[in-house]
């Protein structure tokens, strides 16, 4: 019988995340903090697209066409249900990526994705993306790629093989994925408590296996427990994509492009005497003992004049997207945390304080005017970006045009939640992406779209929702004793979200 699943995970769901680095938005502004011609966004593939979230909310809130595969055919049912609802016409489909990638019937692409895929899959499957890279993204166009790296995962490397040893070779057969795995870490445990020598060189992985202990069980399953799992070196990675053409164009997560908030001046010195672009990243992740790599690789990258750069920049709409208490002036790194000028940031934020969706250009006429450098202000909103305080935005013709596919997909999720805890975000037409909006924020949402127009009746509604499962709000990890307590809690935080959440939400175009 052939092996379908090519040694991945596939008896249990792979969970409901949203990245941020998939959004061809966001490739916009890292791509002009870097000082390279923008790609185009209009046809973008996803590749290994799990649950679907990222594929469907970027379908339905941009207009991006939308091409994708995952070899799971029930993860593939539930969003091409969410493709269906919305109207955005993703064209999803359930084969591996050797049929996927020889389809005939695919456009070139300005946007190809594969987030969580590159460790976890087999050389053969790595050779059939690069050469599908190589002949569909078109001249221009990026690759997102994300993977683990050698350097932050070199000491968990010989426990991912104890534990994978463990449920092939010690549980009972028949048995399925979830208890295994935690079969497997109690395993874990034991031996460390014999005290080995590995543990004595390696200290800090009892701390990393303590985090794994922590996590949600289906993605230790699929991080863990494939056949494959092989971390490597941005040296290798770009030997990997060599005959795609492919250079590297710069770090989707925006923190890794500012190179003073992460290394010392000790380390740039050093890092500046490297001409050879690889070898300069491989030796930042040692520095930085990096465990994951976030990059956006590009088909020809092309440098933009300064005037050009400044003109696009200026162009750019951003908005505040967290409430003003949540602000904090000062970011952690791996130095520590490293204290924002407030009398630099905190312009920009109170002048985006009515999360109205603003241009640089117009930012820049207001901050710029007293001691505030227009370098300064570039930075720092890249910057606030990278906290997530603040996001990049449409033009307001394209959130008016998308709004109505949002919304039918908000509300289509805000429905699950009825049962559900597992989806933890809505779709933006504002930011052409997905905003954190917890199980209780929906049902309040739900509520409201269903006639309710006060908090105390969204808290009532959700309520209802856990009396008739028969289940209890959790306060500091114990459920709560009684219902009139229950109800309590759900209102103050109804209300809390009506204050707090609802303008920035409605701003966002996520209200339906």
């Amino acid at each position: 019988m052939t092996d379908w699943t090519a040694g991945y995970v596939a008896d249990i769901g792979y969970i409901f995340g949203a990245y941020s680095e998939l959004n061809p938005l966001r490739v916009r502004l890292a791509f002009l903090h870097a000082g390279l011609a923008l790609p185009e966004s209009g046809v973008a593939c996803e590749l290994g697209f799990g649950q679907g979230m990222n594929i469907n909310i970027h379908a339905a809130a941009t207009f991006t066409e939308w091409h994708g595969t995952d070899f799971n055919p029930t993860q593939v049912g539930f969003a091409q249900d969410l493709a269906k609802v919305s109207g955005s016409k993703a064209k999803l489909h359930d084969e591996s990526f050797e049929e996927f990638c020889k389809r005939e019937d695919l456009p070139d692409f300005d946007f190809i994705a594969l987030h969580g895929i590159w460790t976890w899959i087999s050389n053969d499957n790595r050779g059939i993306i690069v050469d599908f890279v190589r002949r569909k993204l078109k001249v221009g166009g990026v690759l997102y790629v994300s993977y683990n790296t050698m350097q932050g995962w070199a000491n968990m490397i010989p426990v991912r093989e104890l534990m994978n040893g463990h449920s092939s070779v010690m549980a009972a057969p028949g048995k399925s994925m979830l208890p295994r795995v935690g079969e497997s870490l109690d395993f874990i445990d034991r031996l460390f408590s014999t005290d080995p020598a590995y543990l004595k060189v390696n200290p800090s992985v009892k701390a990393r296996v303590d985090s794994v202990k922590k996590m949600s069980r289906n993605y230790v399953a699929h991080e863990y427990f494939g056949r494959d799992w092989s971390p490597m070196s941005f040296s290798e990675m770009a030997r990997w994509l060599a005959p795609a053409k492919l250079s590297f164009a710069c770090s989707a997560h925006y923190p890794d492009q500012i190179d003073k908030i992460n290394f010392t001046e000790e380390q740039l010195v050093l890092l500046k005497e490297i001409d050879d672009v690889h070898f300069a990243q491989t030796v930042r992740d040692f520095m930085l003992n990096q465990p994951f790599r976030r990059d956006y690789w590009v088909r020809g990258a092309r440098t933009l004049r300064s005037s050009q750069r400044q003109e696009l920049l200026m162009a750019q709409n951003v908005m505040l997207t967290v409430p003003l208490d949540k602000v904090q002036y000062k970011l952690r790194t791996v130095l520590g945390d490293v204290q924002l000028q407030e009398s630099v940031y905190k312009p920009i934020i109170d002048f985006l304080s009515d999360y109205q969706s603003r241009t640089i250009g117009q930012i820049a006429e207001v901050c710029t005017a007293g001691d505030i450098t227009n370098g300064q202000l570039i930075q720092a909103i890249f910057l606030l970006v990278a906290m997530e305080y603040v996001q990049a935005v449409q033009a307001p013709d394209f959130i008016v045009q998308a709004k109505p596919q949002t919304d039918k997909l908000n509300r289509y999720i805000c429905q699950i939640a009825m049962d559900s805890y597992d989806i933890s975000h809505l779709a933006s037409p504002a930011t052409g992406g997905a905003i954190h909006v917890p199980r209780f924020n929906q049902l309040f949402l739900l509520s409201r779209a269903n006639g309710a127009q006060r908090p105390e009746q969204w808290a009532a509604f959700a309520n209802g929702v856990l009396t008739r499962a028969g289940s209890r709000l959790v306060l500091k990890g114990t459920p709560v004793e009684s219902e009139e307590e229950q109800l309590g809690e759900l209102n103050r935080v109804a209300k809390e979200f009506a204050q707090r959440d609802m303008p920035i939400l409605s701003a966002l175009g996520v209200i339906f």
